[in-house]
């Protein structure tokens, strides 16, 4: 069985963010994290073995941080186009490095 994919839409209370956001970076079901503008203000990108561990990591984890306000949950039915697609199952994205120049 493929595993639980869900984007994880966070409000957070602007004084406590970088806690926030430090505190979800420890996380290991989160695999990706972008502070956003907009209606939310963190976008997570959770993976988790199944529904029972991805309601534990939202319960449990991610909604007792200290500034987590509340979150919207969207759970991944089918990717169609995406990084993590191969065939119908989910792999790790390799992490690649970017080089970064500047004009003179």
């Amino acid at each position: 069985m493929a595993p639980l994919l869900a984007f994880v839409d966070i409000f957070v209370e602007s004084a406590h963010m970088d806690e926030v956001v430090q505190a979800l970076t420890r996380l290991d079901n989160i695999e990706e994290l972008y502070e956003v503008t907009g209606e939310f203000d963190i976008v997570t990108l959770v993976l988790a073995d199944d529904i029972e561990e991805f309601r534990d990591v939202l319960k449990n984890k991610i909604m007792k941080i200290k500034g987590v306000k509340s979150t919207v949950s969207s759970i991944v039915l089918k990717t169609h186009k995406g990084a993590r697609c191969s065939g119908d199952f989910l792999t790790p994205t390799p992490h690649a490095s970017v080089a970064v120049s500047q004009k003179d």
